[in-house]
């Protein structure tokens, strides 16, 4: 998301996403859990297949939450649906770095060059937006889990698949997957990985998880079946590393010299009065 200025309205997309994740609209989920549905008697029995398919998902998700470091690379494209209907893909890479209980490490690069970097330090949130000449910060308001679900929720951030960042990830997926079944193993994108794929009550997503005892996601695409074009985000996971050397030079981010420090747009939004729509608006392509 750029932040052109500071009364920019956000929109998060894909950002916590499977649902995993939980942003919406234009992210993978916000993040709160959901509450857990009551059982219905009347359901269709679990079948072999799909037991083994949820079980390899919460498998997945509990090796993710128990990481305490690991760093990855995210190369992502993007469904933007356009007044007209049409639409139209954009790309990203983002090189992520976790380390728990509090410390984050973004660095994005769009399609069209622009780089943004978001760091949780364990004291502050920073992001830099390079292509927009700003910056800003804000104090962290705990531990990880916590920091992610303001970030994305609270101030409507950009932070595409952040629930697979949640130590609560087994519990997210625990809520909000209706219905999952197995695809097939394959090779086809490096490692063997079995294909999984499931349902929220909002989404629909497939998740490649690595055979063997790294459990790691090779691919992720969710469906927003709901939105108008049932647009798509795809993201290939690669270079993932469960034990990178990280020190407080890590988790840093100094803005450029010229950079101008503005607020979150979401938190100058409170108190600013309604926005007027203005006549004339660009009709060229929309981009989230």
């Amino acid at each position: 998301m750029r932040l052109v200025n500071a009364v920019q309205a956000a929109v998060p997309f894909l950002s916590t996403c499977i649902v995993i994740v939980a942003a919406s609209g234009n992210a993978m989920a916000q993040a709160p859990s959901a509450p857990a549905k009551p059982t219905d008697a009347a359901a269709p029995a679990v079948t072999e297949s799909q037991a083994r398919a949820r079980e390899i998902l919460a498998r997945m998700a509990q090796f993710l939450a128990k990481s305490q470091r690991f760093s990855v690379q995210m190369h992502a494209g993007y469904d933007a649906v356009q007044p007209s209907g049409q639409k139209i893909e954009f790309t990203e890479t983002r090189n992520v770095t976790v380390s728990r209980p509090n410390r984050l490490r973004v660095e994005g690069s769009d399609s069209d060059g622009v780089k943004v970097i978001t760091v949780f330090t364990g004291k502050e949130m920073v992001l830099i937006d390079h292509g927009a000449g700003v910056y800003v910060t804000a104090p962290q308001p705990g531990g990880l889990d916590d920091t992610v679900k303001y970030f994305v929720g609270e101030l409507g951030m950009r932070l595409p698949l952040a629930v697979l960042l949640l130590s609560s990830l087994p519990q997210e997926l625990q809520a909000r997957v209706e219905s999952i079944d197995y695809v097939e193993r394959t090779s086809l994108h490096g490692a063997p990985a079995h294909h999984l794929a499931a349902r929220t009550d909002s989404v629909d997503f497939q998740v490649w998880v690595s055979d063997g005892d790294k459990p790691l996601p090779q691919r992720v695409v969710i469906t927003y079946r709901n939105a108008d074009g049932q647009p798509q985000f795809r993201a290939q996971l690669t270079g993932w590393n469960l034990s990178p050397v990280v020190d407080d030079a890590t988790f840093s981010a100094a803005p450029p010299q010229k950079a101008q420090k503005i607020a979150f747009a979401a938190q100058v939004a409170r108190n600013a009065p309604p926005a007027v729509s203005k006549p004339g608006a660009s009709k060229g392509v929309t981009k989230p």
